[in-house]
């Protein structure tokens, strides 16, 4: 099953100023945030952050940030103990006031619901700690968690490592930023395909 933009959401977990020094690779990994985030943008696929504690841990650079919808400050580890799930899900669309006689046709009719996008494009930090805790309950809350490897993060590789092996266990994917970003794009007739190179060259 590939991964379909249309259906996506990308959630980007604690990328912030003060945990990026003691990170594994991390210039690669806030890189790979940041191109998933702008292709994510282009492709009108939504982005969330979220920061853990900000006040002592920093926020997330603005190459992130500035392509979040929202960005959730927490100090649970799992961002859906916080109300993250509740931004995943569609918003409701308010039922017509009135009374059927005193509204036009068009409002008597029911009106369709947003469309669901339950494939999440999961990267962050530590993925043994935030990331991990965040998609197991996106899990247990039925959605599809695809865990991007090479955008994600811990102190030590024995924590992450540790991390992939659980998450691939409980249910969710592992890829990496150029296996989504060409996922998403699917064609090299795309009209963002040369943003695709341009990022990921």
């Amino acid at each position: 099953m590939l991964i379909d933009a249309d259906e996506s959401q990308l959630v980007l977990v604690d990328f912030q100023s003060r945990l990026k020094p003691v990170m594994l690779d991390a210039d690669l990994v806030w890189a790979n945030a940041a191109k998933l985030a702008t292709l994510a943008q282009a492709l009108d696929v939504p982005t969330w952050g979220t920061e853990q504690n900000p006040s002592r841990l920093g926020e997330m650079p603005p190459e992130i940030r500035n392509h979040c919808r929202k960005v959730l400050a927490k100090m649970q580890f799992s961002a859906v103990e916080e109300g993250l799930g509740e931004w995943l899900q569609p918003e409701p669309v308010q039922a017509p006031r009135g009374n059927a006689r005193s509204l036009p046709r068009h409002l008597q009719k029911p009106q369709a619901g947003a469309e669901e996008r339950k494939t999440i494009v999961l990267a962050g930090c530590e993925a043994h700690i935030c990331l991990m805790q965040t998609a197991l309950d996106l899990l247990e809350d039925e959605f599809e968690v695809w865990v991007v490897t090479d955008a994600c993060s811990s102190r030590t590789e024995r924590n992450r490592d540790a991390a992939y092996d659980r998450l691939a266990g409980a249910g969710a994917e592992l890829v990496t930023a150029e296996m989504v970003a060409f996922e998403w794009v699917r064609t090299a007739e795309h009209p963002d395909f040369k943003l695709l190179q341009s990022l990921f060259k």
